[in-house]
């Protein structure tokens, strides 16, 4: 027999305003619970000490959520030069001390270095994986395990502030790059060492931020729903975005509703004027421009399915 999910089966995304001082996956459970939502999942986990844009998906657009793991971010960083710790951030124990000696000409020189396409070595403290465990977990027992650098783009950062031993930047960064360690980093080229004190996604793909809502706003449409004796979801289903926005960044492939039966069946279709072969692909039908799926254009100049919308109907 099969087990019956709880909560309600809503689709899109949800942009939140991350807290400080708790986990990504704290906060998406709160944001699941508010939702009443049988499927949800993140997309990219802040540090807990991070606030800003978090990106959460419900029901099917949980399925193109990797798309958003994948996408540029912003971020506005705060560093404060003169100590290092082991986290390189505040939240860590500091390992060393030292005196700054730096100029405005010699930091804004140093972060220019950023700029472009480099390779880093991710953070002890970070979330990715080795042997099946978090890096972050062999941290916390003092144990150093290898990791592989990974090529990362600083597309542009910007000195904001430099004052009593703080360095304010803005950064236009690709996927997977650690601010903490190009933090860490700066402050070893400054030889003075440094690390981060503040920490504010600004942005995520194109994701505007206007459209940013924060815990303490789910709950009071949830509370006053309950007072108006109404539908949650009347006051908080508003606030969520269209499932496709998270492949909003895709090349668009159009095609009939009678394709789409293919499609939506799992097979490849000849859609006309199609990408380059393997160009990944958002599918849409009709004048309406429906969203359906992701897919991707195989080696015949076909169209075939990736990802599919289970809600949709083929007829």
């Amino acid at each position: 027999m099969a087990r019956r999910r709880k909560g309600r089966p809503i689709d899109g995304v949800i942009l939140l305003d991350k807290p400080t001082g708790i986990s990504s996956n704290d906060t998406l459970q709160k944001v699941k619970r508010i939702f009443f939502a049988q499927k949800a999942g993140h997309t990219g986990a802040l540090d807990p000490l991070a606030t800003g844009m978090l990106p959460i998906c419900f029901g099917e657009a949980t399925k193109f959520s990797q798309f958003l793991l994948d996408s540029d971010k912003r971020y506005r960083v705060i560093a404060k030069l003169g100590e290092r710790t082991d986290t390189s951030d505040s939240d860590g124990e500091v390992v060393q001390t030292r005196e700054v000696k730096v100029d405005r000409g010699q930091l804004e020189r140093c972060i220019a270095k950023f700029r472009g396409t480099t390779d880093q070595i991710p953070s002890m403290y970070s979330a990715l994986k080795y042997q099946g465990r978090k890096l972050y977990e062999y941290a916390r027992e003092g144990i150093e395990v290898p990791r592989e650098s990974r090529k990362i783009t600083v597309y542009s950062v910007d000195l904001l502030r430099f004052s009593d031993n703080e360095v304010e930047m803005e950064l236009h960064v690709s996927k997977g790059t650690y601010i903490r360690t190009i933090v860490d980093d700066l402050g070893e080229m400054l030889g003075c060492g440094a690390h981060v004190t503040y920490l504010r996604r600004t942005g995520v793909a194109k994701y505007p931020m206007e459209r940013i809502v924060t815990l303490e706003q789910l709950q009071a449409l949830l509370d006053q729903a309950k007072e108006q004796d109404i539908s949650p979801g009347d006051l908080l289903d508003p606030l969520l975005l269209p499932t496709d926005t998270a492949v909003q960044d895709l090349p668009e492939v159009n095609i009939t509703p009678a394709l789409a039966v293919y499609i939506l069946n799992g097979n490849p279709v000849q859609a006309g004027t199609v990408p380059a072969e393997g160009t990944i692909v958002r599918i849409t039908v009709g004048e309406a421009r429906e969203f359906i799926g992701v897919g991707v254009i195989d080696a015949d100049g076909m169209l075939a399915p990736k990802r599919v919308m289970a809600n949709q109907q083929a007829e």
